[in-house]
C-alpha cells in the first residue's frame, strides 16, 4: 500500500508540473481547480518540488513557474541525444510505408552528410554510402536544409551542374526554396542522379533550428512526378515528429 500511495503522489506531482509547464504564472487557486486536488495538497505536492527548484513560486504573488532545475534537465537530455538514435524508429517506419530508401542527413556546411541509411532489400540499392557528402543546391536533403538557413547561403554556393536538370540559376534555386517552405517538403527531380527522384523534408533542433533531414530516394520509374506529392505529406510527417521528440515547437 505505502508503493502505491507514493506512485500516485509522484503521479499528482507530475501533472502539477506538467500544468504549471503549459501555463506559467499559475495561481494556487487555478492549479488546484486545474489539476482536481485541494490547495493544501497542491501545496504538499509541490514543496519537494520548489526544494529541487523544478518549480518556483513568486514571493509576493505566488504563481506557479518553472524552476531553473528544469532548464538542468532539459540540457542534460539534449547534451544525451543521438540523431541516429531518435531517428531510427522514424526512418524504419517511412521505409516499411513507401518501400523506398530512406536517408538521414545532418548540416555540415556547406555540405550535409549521410549519417544513416535505411533500404528495402526488394529494390535496386542506392548508390549513396553512410559518411559521404551532398551538396545543397542539387540534393533533396540539401534543399529542404539550405530552404531555413539565412538568404545570403544561397549567394555563397557554387551552382555546380550535377545533371541537366540541375538548377544553376541562383534566382531558380530562391523560388524553388520559397516553395518548399510553403509545402513543407524538397524533392530532387533526378537534379543530383540522372535517374533517380528524391522527396526530403527539414529537422529542427530544440532551438527551432534546422540542423538534419530525412528523405525517401528511388529511381524515376517508381518515384514517378504523381508519387512525389504523394510522398511529400508522408516524409514532412515523419521530420516533424523526429523535430519533436529533439524539441522543437515548430508546427
Amino acid at each position: 500500500m505505502p508503493e502505491r500511495n507514493q506512485s500516485a503522489s509522484l503521479r499528482r506531482a507530475l501533472a502539477v508540473l506538467e500544468h504549471v509547464r503549459e501555463h506559467p504564472g499559475v495561481s494556487l487557486t487555478q492549479l488546484s481547480e486545474a489539476v482536481g486536488l485541494s490547495k493544501s495538497t497542491v501545496l504538499r505536492l509541490s514543496a519537494p518540488l520548489i526544494e529541487a527548484s523544478l518549480l518556483e513560486r513568486d514571493r509576493e504573488t505566488g504563481a506557479y513557474r518553472l524552476g531553473h532545475g528544469t532548464l538542468s534537465l532539459g540540457q542534460s537530455y539534449l547534451a544525451t541525444l543521438d540523431l541516429r538514435s531518435v531517428a531510427a524508429e522514424e526512418s524504419h517506419r517511412l521505409m516499411s510505408e513507401v518501400r523506398e530508401t530512406v536517408h538521414l542527413v545532418v548540416h555540415d556546411p556547406p555540405h550535409v552528410v549521410y549519417i544513416d541509411k535505411v533500404e528495402n532489400a526488394a529494390n535496386v540499392r542506392m548508390a549513396s554510402r553512410i559518411g559521404s557528402r551532398g551538396a545543397l543546391h542539387c540534393t533533396a536533403v540539401g534543399k529542404a536544409v539550405l530552404a531555413w538557413l539565412p538568404e545570403q547561403t544561397v549567394a555563397g554556393l557554387t551552382l555546380e551542374p550535377r545533371t541537366k536538370h540541375t538548377i544553376t540559376d541562383a534566382e531558380r534555386l530562391r523560388a524553388d526554396l520559397a516553395h518548399i517552405r510553403r509545402r513543407g517538403y524538397a524533392v530532387d527531380d533526378r537534379e543530383n542522379e540522372p535517374e533517380v527522384r528524391c522527396v526530403a523534408a527539414p529537422i529542427f533542433n530544440h532551438d527551432d533550428a534546422v540542423t538534419a533531414a530525412i528523405s525517401v530516394s528511388g529511381l524515376t520509374s517508381r518515384i514517378t512526378a504523381a508519387r512525389v506529392r504523394e510522398l511529400g505529406p508522408l516524409v514532412a510527417g515523419a521530420a516533424a515528429r523526429i523535430s519533436r521528440k529533439l524539441g522543437s515547437q515548430k508546427r
